[in-house]
């Protein structure tokens, strides 16, 4: 018998989300051998779906058995953006700082974070909790990783197809405002451009509604994402500092040194920022030196610059200072506390 002919339903679709396991670790995801990952993974979905702001994608688990037997890995619409290693039947031993003394086990690191960690046997978790480890299973480590990942993946997960879902959510109890916006104001794709930009500085879009308002408010003026970004973050000022500082009375920031400040406005064009190297190499250095302090202390590291050069700065240091918040005056809500902490020359 002559086997069919090929179709167009041979291309699968690319899953947004993937996680594919090694042979040791198939246990972990099969609900009939008491695996737990699935359960876990579910949690994560939910509680990231009720933080960000849009339903994130099922993952799709697989074996891949070209990966080491105890190896994962995390994919993005079918990019690998992650690999480990995890042992299955021990669990991990995370020193939070202040741990006394060393655990017998394997050496390795928490995956999410990168920290130096310790594979133990299920035996010795009291006696490692009782030394001020933190000590967590398999399941949660793999569920904690991808949770991360999701987080800094975000804006590749928010397509078309999304915005149009949560704008039809949306018009369920705003229908005339979703009206107004798309394609009224504004086609879909600046809309979706938008939103991946607040989700790329770590913005949650759950305030939908009031973003909405703001790009409806905004583009007679302007159909550029950028300039619409920042008139929606202005209007999102308050929920974007209580992300970044929580409920503190005072945002402790730094300021830029007048001179830094002109240097940054006469090298903005657009989005980028052209330094000379050596002059962006110490700007680095003093911004990741400001978080150092910041972290020190257990508070948040904000820098505070003018409208014109936000955009553009914090694009600069979004991959080498990741835990750096680029504020705008424009953004501070009026009856916050500020307490100036430094000045970056």
């Amino acid at each position: 018998q002559a086997s069919s002919e090929l179709s167009w339903d041979e291309l699968r679709p690319i899953d947004p989300l993937g996680l594919e396991v090694g042979y040791r670790l198939i246990p972990l995801v099969d609900k009939n051998q008491g695996g737990e990952l699935m359960a876990r993974i579910k949690g994560v979905r939910r509680k990231l779906t009720q933080d960000i702001g849009f339903l994130v994608p099922p993952v799709h688990i697989r074996d891949n058995l070209e990966l080491s037997a105890n190896a994962y890995r995390l994919l993005v619409h079918g990019v690998p953006v992650a690999t480990a290693e995890i042992y299955p039947d021990r669990e991990l031993a995370l020193d939070p700082g202040g741990a006394l003394g060393q655990l017998d086990g394997i050496p390795g690191k928490d995956p999410a974070f990168g920290l130096d960690a310790t594979w133990i046997q299920p035996h010795q978790r009291a006696y490692a909790e009782s030394m001020g480890y933190t000590v967590v299973d398999p399941a949660t480590v793999v569920a904690t990783h991808l949770s991360h990942l999701i987080r800094e993946h975000a804006p590749e997960l928010l397509g078309h197809e999304e915005v149009q879902q949560l704008l039809a959510t949306l018009a369920k109890t705003a229908p005339k405002m979703v009206e107004d916006l798309t394609p009224k104001a504004l086609p879909l794709s600046v809309v979706v451009r938008v939103l991946q930009n607040l989700l790329i500085e770590r913005i949650p879009v759950r305030q939908l509604r009031k973003i909405v308002e703001a790009l409806v408010e905004h583009a007679p003026h302007s159909q550029d994402p950028t300039t619409l970004t920042a008139a929606v973050r202005t209007s999102l000022g308050r929920f974007i500092v209580q992300e970044i500082a929580g409920m503190s009375a005072e945002l402790p920031v730094y300021t830029l040194a007048p001179q830094l400040e002109r240097v940054l406005q006469e090298s903005t064009h657009g989005n980028g920022v052209a330094l000379e190297p050596g002059l962006a190499e110490r700007l680095h250095q003093s911004l990741a030196d400001c978080v150092g302090k910041q972290e020190a202390r257990n508070e948040p590291a904000v820098v505070l610059v003018p409208g014109q050069v936000r955009a553009a700065l914090a694009r600069l240091v979004r991959h080498s200072v990741p835990s750096l918040s680029v504020l705008a005056y424009s953004e501070v809500p009026e009856d916050k506390r500020l307490k100036l902490v430094g000045t970056i020359s």
